[in-house]
């Protein structure tokens, strides 16, 4: 049956899954979902997810949910192929802490700045200037913490790329065509945090897809 992620490039969350799967070199289908249709709110696709959001994912009988929870399956199952994105020992732990600081500090704040600077303009709904502003201190917050941790260490799970790195580059290729590029920028060993991971080759990749759709 192979693998099947089920999704559009034009979801960060997709986009996540599938850079996974590229670091781990496997063989995968992309199945469009079409969401003008209200696809993902109808069977069969409610039958993989059933909150009705995208990326689903299936791996022969192993049905998947949750871009976060599909990257660990990918990096445990395949453990041995491609990219090591995890860690063995006392260092799984720092792995898992900054993989909770990307969904729950991280992520809060890009995914409202990425609402009102992209999508917002792709709907034509008006921004909303109050909010960048305050998901703008947000995020400059977090990248203050972000940029004491790169001082010591070149990745923020260790001294190798993990998926505490990986999971933060759909935002972070989003956010950088955007005004508040500049809060990356300013901040040294996060500015070389962000160039490193966004020119790995399987990120490339995916943002070669992206370009495609």
């Amino acid at each position: 049956m192979g693998i099947k992620i089920h999704g559009i490039p034009h979801s960060g969350a997709t986009l996540r899954v599938l850079a996974a799967a590229e670091e781990k070199e496997l063989d995968f289908e992309l199945v469009p979902v079409d969401l003008k249709s209200g696809a993902h709110k109808q069977q069969p696709f409610l039958s993989l997810n059933p909150f009705g959001q995208i990326p689903a994912f299936e791996d022969g009988d192993n049905k998947l949910f949750e871009s976060r929870a599909i990257t660990q399956y990918i990096a445990h199952t395949y453990e041995s192929k491609g990219t090591s994105l995890i860690h063995k020992g006392k260092q799984i732990i720092d792995v898992g802490i900054w993989m909770e600081v990307e969904a729950h500090q991280f992520d809060p704040a890009a995914s409202k700045l990425l609402w009102e600077l992209i999508y917002k303009s792709f709907f034509g709904i008006e921004i909303d200037n109050a909010v960048v502003e305050e998901n703008e201190t947000k995020l400059a917050k977090v990248l203050d913490v972000y940029e004491a941790r790169l001082a010591t260490s070149k990745y923020l799970g260790g001294d190798s790329f993990t998926l505490a790195d990986l999971h933060h580059l759909p935002a972070l290729h989003n956010l950088s065509g955007t005004k508040v590029k500049h809060l990356f920028d300013e901040r040294p060993h996060v500015s070389a945090w962000c160039k490193d991971i966004l020119a790995r080759p399987a990120w490339e990749k995916v943002v070669a897809l992206l370009k495609q759709a």
